[in-house]
C-alpha cells in the first residue's frame, strides 16, 4: 500500500502538460509577436447532476500562450479547490467530405467534475496573458448541478393492469396504459380521440404482468387491444415539468413488461416533456422509446431508471437538437446479437468467420444502439448494454445546427446555441459485445466527459471521436480490453479530445486529428497494428506525456508522430484536400516520422518525455490478447474475471501527473498511470442493483 501524502503542482506545469500549450522551442519563430487576449462571451453549459461546464470566448492571442486558472468551492465555503484549466481553441478545422464542415471559434471550454447532484457551486476563471489582457479577467459565477429526477409528491396516483386482469386493484384502477393515460382509449380509430388525463406530478403505477396487444384486430375489446391501430404504439404527449415528471413505475408486485409484438415504436413520447419511466421492462420492438426525430419533434427531459430492455433494435433514441437534459441511469440493455462472439460489422479479417458457427458475414444488424443522443445536457450513466451494433452515440447529425457544411456559417450562430451537443456525461457503463463502437462522440461538441467506463469485447474502436468537433471531449478513467480493431478512432480533423487515466489494451491512432491531448494513461498492445502509438495531428499543439507503454516486440515501428513542420502551427492542408484519414501523413505537408523505440520517440518530438516501458505483469491479473489469434479473437470476455488494479511497486506507480479533478486523492510521491489508483477501490460498472 502506498503512504498518504499530499502534493501540489503550479498550475503552469498542469497546463503545459496536460493542455498541450504549442512545443514552444519548436513554433517560436512562428508566432506572431504580441498577441494580447480580449475577453468576451463567458457562457455556463447547462449542469448535470456531477459536472459542470463553460466555455468563454475571447479576442486576440494569436501566439496561443494565453491560459485560464480555474477554482471552484461549494457556496457558502470558504476553502476554494483546483479545477483543471480550461482547453484552448482556437480555428481547429473538423471536415468530413460534405457532411461536417466546422472551425472552432477563438475560445476557451472546460469542466469542473465529480461534484455534489443539486448543489450549487462559485466557480473562480481567472484569465492570463504575457503579452496582456483587455476587459474582464477574472470571472467568478455560481452555478447549480441539476438533482436526480425522481416523482413529485402530491400528484395523482393511477393503478394500471394487465389485458383480462381478474384479480382484486387498487382504485382508481385501468386494463391498459393507455386507458389511465388519457381521458378515453381505444383499439379502434377511436384511439387518437383520447387526451390526456395525467398532468405535472402525476404517477400512474403499472402491476405486474405483460402488456402485450395484437395491432392488427380492429377492435374495442380491452384483453385485445389498447394501443393504436396497426403500429401498436403508445403515443405519449402529456407534458410534465422538471420538479413535476409525469411518472409512468412499475408498483413494485412483480415484473411490469411492455411487449412490443415486433412492432416498430413501442413509446413514441416525441411530443412528452418530461417523461419518467422506472422499475418497467420492454421488448419485442425495434424503436423502445422513440424520443426525436432529427429536424422534426423530440422531447427534453426524459428520464430512465431501473429499467430493462430486452429483444430491440434500438433502446432510448433520439437524434433531436431540442432534445435535452436526458438522465438514463441503471437499467439493462440486452440486444439481439449472438451473446458468444465477437464480430465486426466490415472488413476482410471477420469474413473467414462467415459460417463458422452459424455465423454471418457481414452480421445482420438485429440491433443498432442502445443509447443514442443529441442536443444538451444528457446523463447516461451506471447502464449495462450488451450485443449491439454499437452501444451509446452521440448522434454524428452533421453539421449543428446555425451552421453549414456547404455555403453557410462554419460554427452555430449565436440563437443556435441552446442546440449545441454541449455538456454530456456518459459515465460507470459497463460495455460489452459491440460490432462497432461501445461508445461514438461523434457529434459532440464542447464539455463532454467520458468517465470510468468498462468497455469490453468490441471489434471496433472504444474512443470513437468521427470527429469530436471542438471539445474538449474528456476521456477519464476507462478500461479497455479486447478491441481487435484498435482503442481509438480520431478522424475528420478531431478536436479538443483529452485522454487522462485510462487503461487502454490495444493499440492507439489518431488517424487525422487536431489540438489532442495524453496523459497518465497505460497503452498496452492487442496486435491490432504494428506501432503501439501513432498519431497524425494537423497541428503542433498536440501533445502526449506521463504515459506507460508496452510496444510490441518485433514491429518495424512503434511509435509515429506525423504532424506539420515543426515551425507550423497547424495545417489542414490533407483534410482539405479530401485525404482518407488514415493517408493524411502521406501528404507532403506532413512530416512523416516513425521511431523503433520511445527514446527514440521522445528524444525527436520532445513527447512522452515522462513515459515508461511497461508490460502486462503490472496488472494483479489482466493476460495479454492476440487480435490476430483467429482461434482465440472471437471470444466474448467478462470484466469480473480480471483485475485491473496495479500490483504495488510495479513501474506505473507513482509516476503520473498530478491533475485537478482527476487524480485527487492519490497516495504516494504522484498518481498512479491508469485507471484505478493504488490504495483506492475500482469504480462501479453498471447498475447500481
Amino acid at each position: 500500500m502506498k503512504t498518504a501524502a499530499v502534493r501540489t503542482c503550479s498550475l503552469a506545469l498542469v497546463v503545459t502538460a496536460a493542455m498541450g500549450v504549442f512545443l514552444r522551442h519548436r513554433v517560436a519563430a512562428a508566432a506572431p509577436a504580441g498577441g494580447a487576449v480580449t475577453a468576451g462571451e463567458f457562457l455556463v453549459d447547462p449542469p448535470t447532476l456531477i459536472n459542470l461546464g463553460f466555455e468563454w470566448f475571447i479576442q486576440g492571442d494569436d501566439n496561443r500562450n494565453a491560459s485560464v486558472d480555474v477554482s471552484y468551492r461549494k457556496q457558502g465555503t470558504t476553502e476554494w479547490k483546483q479545477a483543471l484549466p480550461l482547453l484552448r481553441l482556437q480555428g481547429e478545422r473538423i471536415k468530413q467530405g460534405d457532411q461536417i464542415d466546422v472551425i472552432s471559434p477563438n475560445m476557451f471550454a472546460g469542466s469542473i467534475l465529480d461534484l455534489e447532484p443539486n448543489t450549487a457551486y462559485e466557480a473562480r476563471f481567472v484569465l492570463r496573458d504575457p503579452d496582456g489582457v483587455t476587459g474582464q479577467a477574472t470571472k467568478t459565477v455560481t452555478a447549480r448541478t441539476r438533482p436526480e429526477p425522481m416523482p413529485a409528491p402530491g400528484g395523482a396516483v393511477y393503478h394500471v393492469y394487465p389485458p383480462g386482469y381478474k384479480g382484486a386493484k387498487i382504485e382508481p384502477s385501468f386494463e391498459g396504459l393507455m386507458c389511465a393515460y388519457n381521458v378515453t382509449c381505444a383499439g379502434t380509430d377511436w384511439a387518437t380521440a383520447g387526451r390526456p388525463r395525467v398532468k405535472a406530478g402525476d404517477t400512474i403505477l403499472v402491476h405486474a404482468g405483460v402488456y402485450k396487444y395484437n395491432r392488427y384486430e380492429y377492435t374495442n375489446d380491452p384483453a385485445v387491444n389498447r394501443t393504436t391501430p396497426l403500429d401498436g404504439t403508445y403515443y405519449l404527449l402529456a407534458k410534465g415539468t422538471p420538479d413535476k415528471p409525469i411518472v409512468i413505475k412499475g408498483a413494485g408486485d412483480g415484473p411490469a413488461i411492455f411487449d412490443g409484438a415486433g412492432n416498430f415504436v413501442l413509446f413514441d413520447i416525441r411530443a412528452a416533456d418530461y417523461t419518467y419511466f422506472e422499475g418497467l421492462t420492454f421488448r419485442n420492438t425495434d424503436y423502445a422509446i422513440l424520443a426525436g426525430t432529427q429536424f422534426l419533434a423530440g422531447a427534453k427531459g426524459i428520464t430512465v431508471k431501473r429499467s430493462r430492455f430486452e429483444d430491440i433494435g434500438a433502446g432510448v433514441f433520439t437524434n433531436y437538437s431540442g432534445s435535452s437534459n436526458f438522465y438514463i441511469a441503471d437499467n439493462y440493455f440486452i440486444g439481439r446479437h449472438d451473446p458468444d462472439h465477437v464480430i465486426g460489422w466490415a472488413g476482410e479479417f471477420w469474413r473467414k468467420f462467415d459460417g463458422k458457427d452459424g455465423q454471418k458475414f457481414p452480421p445482420v444488424m438485429g440491433s443498432y444502439i442502445a443509447v443514442k443522443i443529441y442536443g444538451p445536457g444528457h446523463v447516461i450513466a451506471y447502464n449495462y448494454v450488451a450485443n449491439f451494433h454499437d452501444g451509446i452515440d452521440t448522434e454524428t447529425y452533421g453539421n449543428p445546427d446555425g451552421s453549414a457544411a456547404v455555403g453557410g456559417p462554419k460554427y452555430p450562430t449565436r440563437e443556435y446555441f441552446d442546440r449545441r451537443t454541449v455538456s454530456i456525461d456518459y459515465y460507470n457503463n459497463y460495455m460489452t459485445n459491440f460490432h462497432d463502437n461501445p461508445f461514438e462522440v461523434d457529434g459532440s461538441m464542447h464539455n463532454v466527459r467520458v468517465m470510468r467506463n468498462m468497455m469490453i469485447n468490441s471489434a471496433s474502436h472504444a474512443f470513437c471521436n468521427q470527429p469530436a468537433i471542438g471539445g474538449p471531449v474528456y476521456w477519464i478513467r476507462n478500461i479497455v480490453y479486447h478491441m481487435p480493431g484498435g482503442s481509438t478512432r480520431l478522424t475528420g480533423g478531431s478536436a479538443g479530445a483529452i485522454f487522462y487515466n485510462n487503461t487502454v489494451l490495444s493499440e492507439t491512432q489518431a488517424q487525422g486529428a487536431s489540438n489532442v491531448h495524453w496523459v497518465n494513461n497505460l497503452f498496452l498492445g492487442e496486435n491490432s497494428a504494428p506501432a503501439i502509438f501513432a498519431i497524425n495531428t494537423y497541428t503542433n499543439s498536440t501533445s502526449s506525456e506521463y504515459k506507460g507503454f508496452r510496444p510490441n516486440p518485433g514491429a518495424p515501428h512503434s511509435f509515429a508522430w506525423n504532424s506539420p513542420p515543426w515551425a507550423t502551427a497547424a495545417d489542414y492542408g490533407p483534410l482539405m484536400r479530401g485525404r482518407g484519414a488514415g493517408q493524411a501523413a502521406a501528404s507532403s505537408s506532413l512530416e512523416t516520422r516513425q521511431y523503433g523505440t520511445l527514446e527514440e520517440y521522445s528524444r525527436a518530438t520532445h513527447q512522452d518525455q515522462h513515459s515508461v516501458l511497461v508490460d502486462y505483469d503490472v496488472f494483479m491479473n489482466v493476460p495479454r490478447l492476440d487480435a490476430q489469434d483467429a482461434a482465440t479473437v472471437q471470444k466474448v470476455y467478462k470484466a469480473e474475471s480480471f483485475d485491473f488494479r496495479l500490483k504495488p511497486g510495479s513501474t506505473p506507480v507513482d509516476r503520473g501527473k498530478t491533475l485537478p479533478n482527476v487524480t485527487d486523492g492519490f497516495a504516494g510521491t504522484a498518481p498512479d498511470l491508469g485507471a484505478i489508483e493504488l490504495g483506492q477501490a475500482a469504480p462501479h460498472y453498471g447498475p447500481r442493483d
